[in-house]
């Protein structure tokens, strides 16, 4: 695709965009009407939205188009997941600049349907503006196929604490990519492109799953909305968590400690989950602390004491972006 988003046009562009996408049998109408219809053969909606803007959340030095569309479906399904659902749709709104050549938002698509063919899901309609900042905004919907909802609130004391996917990668791949290096490969893709494991959120709902989010701001501060909505403390064991040696020489390098991605790194989109004592979790699943009694100050401690910094916060600036 030749030339520029300017030149192209806003409809030149949408006719572009659209014709580079796929559908599922869940979509009845997909792009190029006033609105999508989706079907929601359960009677409720699960519905979650996100922002990536250029400068905060990704950068062009660093990610591709490609990239940036895979990550942005990844973490607004990771959130339907984490509800106990399963991903079905994705809107889109895109700002972008005039200048921009039209090959980087056709590039952003092509991330965002082979994202959402991983899921099951498709892309079915969405916005473009001009504007000076690339902004990519992401709407998600999902299904919870007739079972309720896994919400933060529910964690009961005793509850053991488990997670599936990875913990740190994506925040040791942003301190190679912030040092100018390009490897160990595998933890720059992770940075670049999170892989949710989208399934395991339906599945922990299946197994009794009593509270459930995605790790995107951290570990212990995703726990911790967990434990303020729970009106519970979490306790994480440190000797629990997964540590790979190759993170592990990452940290020696840049002197960091590696348990400090894992704990507060974010952007990974693992989900993380209690279940009731004694739940036979799959060998996915990895136990890593529990839910401690209730309390008028719900908190997060690592083998018994407060940790230091928790995570991402977008206006506080703690931890990695997220």
């Amino acid at each position: 695709m030749k030339g520029t988003v300017g030149e192209l046009g806003e409809f030149g562009l949408i006719r572009e965009l659209t014709a580079r996408l796929t559908t599922t049998p869940a979509v009845a109408l997909g792009p190029g009407d006033d609105a999508a219809v989706v079907a929601a053969p359960d009677g409720r909606v699960v519905a979650s939205t996100d922002v990536l803007l250029e400068g905060r959340h990704f950068r062009r030095d660093w990610s591709t188009a490609y990239d940036v569309g895979r990550k942005a479906a990844a973490q607004n399904m990771a959130d339907i997941a984490a509800m106990g659902a399963v991903p079905t749709a994705l809107l889109l709104g895109l700002v972008v600049p005039a200048e921009l050549p039209a090959t980087w938002p056709a590039e952003l698509m092509d991330g965002l349907r082979d994202e959402c063919q991983v899921a099951g899901a498709a892309v079915v309609g969405g916005d473009l503006v001009r504007g000076d900042t690339i902004t990519v905004s992401i709407t998600a919907l999902g299904d919870l196929r007739g079972a309720g909802p896994v919400t933060r609130s529910g964690a009961r004391p005793g509850d053991v604490v488990a997670v599936t996917g990875w913990l740190g990668w994506s925040a040791a791949g942003h301190a190679v990519l912030s040092r100018g290096f390009r490897s160990p490969r595998a933890f720059v893709e992770a940075h670049r492109r999170p892989e949710p494991p989208y399934h395991a959120g339906p599945a922990a709902a299946a197994l009794g799953a009593t509270a459930m989010t995605d790790v995107s701001d951290g570990l212990i501060a995703d726990l911790g909305h967990i434990a303020a909505a729970s009106g519970a403390g979490v306790d994480v064991r440190s000797g629990a968590v997964d540590i790979p040696s190759q993170m592990a020489d990452i940290g020696q390098a840049v002197g960091v400690d590696p348990l400090h991605w894992v704990l507060s790194g974010g952007e990974d989109h693992a989900i993380v989950a209690c279940f009731p004592a004694g739940t036979k979790l799959p060998a996915r699943w990895r136990v890593i602390g529990e839910v401690l009694g209730r309390s008028a100050l719900p908190r997060v401690t690592v083998d018994g004491a407060p940790w230091g910094t928790a995570g991402w916060d977008h206006f506080g600036g703690d931890g990695e972006p997220g």
